[in-house]
């Protein structure tokens, strides 16, 4: 059956209780639009980084156990609809630049970023994996904004099963090569050529949420987008906040994509290396 599915941009600092609070207004902007399932940005709770070059650890984000009674505050927000949230996950003395999947039942499924920049690498500690896991909406897999720069991340769960891979992002415009433009910056076009081929090599469909505004010397691209399991752009958000929102069957479109040419099933393992 067709569902509706939004991708967020939308800007989240340190305020947790201002976060939860556009987090609530997201969820029922959300609502109101008929949506299943929404992916919010990376870093939802608590802000991204406020500098990659030199990460202040005074500055660092506030870091939540996975048991946090805040989990049980967005759930009760969701209530029937899949929610995908970033933050940062305390394990002991450990940081993990986090993601959890959530409805009003509980927790879906989790994962912790596995490439990490090299400024993160200072402040986080790397996940080891990617999996998929079941939900109302169909099978998900996520991915955090670095991860999808590597196509074997998007890859891996489309082989376990994933139909849609929502990629949670705080990507910031370049830092190294400033463009006058945000339309000519290399980091906006290598952000939408990702999301774009992840979902066309895999036929999938691809939900891109990320963070707009600025933090430190960085500004969030926006760019929230549905993209179908052609590569093509179903809904955006440009640069501005808000929702992109597409109503569609993944799995009939997943299968009209693959009716001919179908990637994972012609894959040939053993001649890569």
């Amino acid at each position: 059956m067709p569902i509706r599915i939004a991708a967020a941009a939308a800007h989240f600092g340190r305020d947790l209780e201002h976060g939860l609070g556009r987090i609530g207004k997201l969820i029922g902007d959300a609502r109101t639009a008929g949506v299943g399932l929404l992916v919010l940005p990376d870093a939802a709770l608590g802000g991204y980084l406020a500098d990659l070059r030199h990460p202040d650890p005074s500055a660092f984000p506030p870091a939540l156990k996975p048991d946090d009674p805040i989990f049980e505050r967005i759930a009760a927000a969701a209530r029937e609809m899949v929610v995908c949230v970033g933050f940062c996950e305390a394990d002991g003395d450990e940081r993990y630049n986090a993601a959890v999947c959530l409805t009003g039942d509980g927790v879906l499924g989790r994962h912790r970023k596995v490439h990490l920049p090299a400024a993160e690498g200072v402040v986080y500690r790397a996940g080891t994996e990617f999996a998929s896991f079941d939900t109302p909406v169909g099978r998900i897999g996520m991915l955090i904004d670095y991860d999808k720069t590597f196509p074997e991340s998007a890859r891996t769960l489309a082989l376990d099963g994933a139909e849609i891979v929502a990629c949670l992002s705080a990507w910031p415009a370049s830092l190294t090569n400033a463009a006058p433009k945000m339309s000519q910056d290399r980091q906006s076009r290598l952000f939408d050529l990702y999301d774009c081929a992840r979902a066309a090599e895999n036929q999938i469909v691809v939900v891109s949420s990320n963070q707009t505004g600025a933090a430190g010397g960085m500004r969030f691209l926006g760019q929230a987008k549905v993209v179908g399991p052609a590569g093509n752009v179903l809904a955006r958000t440009w640069a501005k906040a808000g929702l992109a929102v597409a109503e569609l069957d993944v799995a009939l479109e997943i299968a009209q994509a693959r009716r001919v040419l179908s990637h994972l099933a012609e894959l040939r393992p053993e001649a890569y290396r």
